[in-house]
């Protein structure tokens, strides 16, 4: 089998190392390993297949001779991105800065694979919300064609990093012995709280998070006509987000023909028996792949709907597996330029 050298940007964070880990999990061919980050973590050693690496400071030059760059988000993306992919790698990242680029293929390898053959050097991965929901539309999608979403997320905290959850984690410590707990990385104290309120507030007073799902749904799908609307929610939960989405269809759909489409749906686990108290759950989808949905439901306000809940980990699916599955399909397709 070809192998390819690969790096990983900011290896050192909470999704590069799910990269890491999952790079191991799914045997993905790697020949050489980089592991790159900012200067303040350059020098620490990580593990990888009994091997130790350095990891480096993350610069153009970091990736000559580099076949696949997986960045893990953030400001590196916009500064280095296009710099691996001038110098011949393909790059799939994670952050949302090229996720609405008309050249950039959007990419979840359950809804739309074919995606990965379109790109020009980089190709993105969307936001875990958005990545968790359309896995779950898509096979209602093929079947009755959605018209309309409505969704709500309640989302964990470690989709805002490591510090988020060493927030939540100390919070609970200082609230338990009757201390004041202060927030440094959430407006507002976490702990025991809901916040209404993820990333910066945009147009419509809809925050980011929100306009996310909104365009990046539309993208992936193929399709603007579908009518979305996202209330985005940071809840006190370390892992895997929830999502309560309500779904409008032009041709109706019966609960049970809805669960048969999701349970025969490539990448979702159907968890659903309201007699036995089954349905999805963070705690129990953390550090699995799949996306759970259940409560599966009929609409009872309106003839075409339906309600889902759907729960998935937020770091693999929503973020580190979904990049490492966008990377086996250019290796799939061969469109691995070097």
């Amino acid at each position: 089998m070809k192998r390819f050298n690969v790096a990983v940007v900011g290896a050192t964070g909470a999704v590069g190392q799910e990269l890491l880990k999952i790079l191991l999990e799914r045997d993905f061919p790697v020949s050489d390993l980089k592991l790159l980050a900012t200067e303040r973590s350059a020098g620490k050693k990580i593990e990888f297949k009994g091997k130790e690496y350095t990891v480096e400071p993350t610069t153009p030059e970091a990736f000559a001779g580099v076949d696949i760059a997986l960045f893990a988000g953030g400001s590196a993306s916009k500064d280095f991105a296009r710099e691996a992919a001038k110098r011949g790698a393909v790059v799939v990242d994670n952050s949302s800065a090229f996720r609405m680029d008309p050249e950039v293929p959007l990419v979840v390898p359950e809804v739309n694979p074919e995606d990965v053959k379109l790109h020009k050097g980089i190709i993105a991965n969307p936001n875990c919300s958005t990545i968790i929901m359309v896995v779950a539309l898509k096979p209602i999608h093929d079947a009755a064609r959605i018209k309309r979403v409505v969704v709500s997320t309640y989302q964990a905290v470690s989709g805002a990093g490591k510090e988020a959850i060493d927030e939540l984690a100390e919070q609970v410590k200082l609230l338990a012995e009757g201390k004041q707990a202060v927030p440094q990385v959430f407006p507002y104290q976490i702990a025991y709280n809901l916040i209404p309120h993820i990333d910066v507030f945009a147009d419509l007073d809809y925050t980011k998070e929100e306009w996310k799902m909104v365009n990046e749904t539309k993208k992936i799908m193929h399709d603007d006509s579908i009518q979305i609307t996202a209330t985005t929610v940071r809840v006190p939960v370390f892992r895997s987000h929830s999502e309560s989405v309500n779904i409008e269809t032009e041709r109706k759909l019966s609960a049970a023909e809805a669960r048969e489409l999701l349970a025969r749906a490539p990448g979702v686990i159907v968890q659903d028996n309201p007699e036995k108290k089954e349905y999805p759950m963070p705690l129990y989808t953390s550090d699995k792949d799949e996306v759970f949905v259940g409560r599966i439901r009929e609409d009872n306000s309106l003839a075409n709907g339906l309600n889902l809940w759907v729960v998935a980990d937020q770091l693999r699916k929503g973020a580190a597996t979904n990049a490492v599955q966008i990377a086996e399909l250019a290796v799939k397709y061969d469109v691995v330029r070097r």
